[in-house]
């Protein structure tokens, strides 16, 4: 595997959460420079055994609901 990809969600409190797409990976943070360091290490903890992907990818998502009339 050459990269995860991470689902990011910024909370209500300013924090974040993350979700990896494809694997039972969930981290989350305070800050986004916290959220990298988390992430990196939930990766290199979920593949401790075996080898882990080259890249980390962090896809922030903003969901907006608008009212339309």
């Amino acid at each position: 595997m050459k990269e995860i990809v991470f689902e990011v969600v910024q909370e209500a409190d300013g924090g974040f959460t993350a979700e990896a797409l494809g694997e039972s990976i969930f981290t989350q943070a305070d800050s986004w420079d916290e959220l990298r360091a988390n992430a990196k290490e939930a990766v290199q903890a979920f593949y401790f055994d075996s080898v882990p992907p080259a890249s980390i990818r962090l896809r922030l998502v903003r969901d907006e609901a608008l009212a339309v009339a």
